[in-house]
């Protein structure tokens, strides 16, 4: 399945030679994104969400964004800036009075099974006294760095909190939002514009879904009548996992992130991804 607009070829369009234009690739085991930003005008030109019938692997996972970009004509396209966004769960978010930079491998051995050659890098998310540990897949930095050349990037869980931090109150209720995409979901507790949690999981079911959920909320000892439950990404009202959801949680609705793009069909909000979105 997919879902947005195709990328459009070089006859079809006249950004390819353009100087103002951003890419924004993001990859995850699960599937890909792309986005293109004229960065004067603010305009998104094209975007494209793919996700993976199975869950892939480092290796399958940069083979499909090779065919990927080929197929759209990205490969041989020039862009002004490209930014990566890796989507994974090899992360862990470290308040920054407690970072020390020497210690990265320490940060990540009791979330990830690392292996001896693991690059571990690391974000800082500014004005929020945070850093975000994580390991990038480095294949595909090698591959976009041999295709365009100096590119920047972060981690999805970086991008994803800051975005939401950023345009979060100083209000005294707690706030769980939660991004649905096809198998994952990523969850973002906040209260008074401060982080309390975010975490990412894989679900099979709408049932894994809610335990993932449930377990979150009981672990920082939030009760589901006083939470304020945010979903958004590819979820409506009408979905059987929103339905299931509101059955434990009664205040939840379907969050509409907010952008300051111009998009050329308005619906296409729902159809793009938002944390590559809040990464142009």
């Amino acid at each position: 399945m997919e879902i947005g607009h195709r990328f459009m070829t070089e006859k079809e369009n006249n950004f390819i030679d353009n100087n103002f234009k951003k890419l924004s690739i993001q990859v995850g085991l699960n599937g890909l994104s792309f986005c293109a930003l004229d960065t004067i005008s603010k305009k998104i030109l094209a975007h494209e969400n793919i996700p993976f019938k199975t869950s892939s692997t480092p290796y399958l996972l940069l083979k499909e964004l090779k065919n990927i970009l080929n197929e759209r004509n990205l490969s041989n396209t020039s862009f002004k800036e490209v930014m990566v966004v890796h989507k994974n769960g090899f992360f862990s978010m470290v308040p920054k009075p407690l970072f020390n930079k020497a210690e990265l491998p320490n940060y990540l051995k009791f979330n990830a099974k690392m292996m001896a050659n693991d690059f571990v890098v690391f974000d800082e998310l500014d004005n929020h006294e945070l850093v975000n540990v994580y390991i990038p897949f480095a294949n595909v930095n090698n591959y976009i760095f041999d295709l365009f050349g100096e590119f920047t990037f972060k981690h999805s869980g970086s991008v994803l909190v800051s975005s939401l931090l950023d345009n979060s109150s100083k209000s005294s209720k707690t706030y769980c939002y939660v991004q649905v995409a096809e198998r994952e979901m990523e969850v973002v507790v906040l209260s008074e514009k401060k982080l309390l949690l975010y975490n990412f999981f894989e679900y099979k079911t709408k049932e894994d879904f809610l335990y993932y959920l449930l377990f979150t909320l009981e672990q920082l000892e939030l009760g589901t009548e006083n939470v304020h439950l945010r979903l958004f990404g590819q979820i409506e009202e009408d979905d059987e996992l929103y339905q299931l959801c509101h059955t434990y949680v009664k205040n939840i609705s379907v969050f509409a992130p907010p952008h300051s793009f111009d998009l050329q069909n308005p619906d296409d909000v729902d159809t793009i991804d938002f944390t590559i979105l809040n990464s142009l």
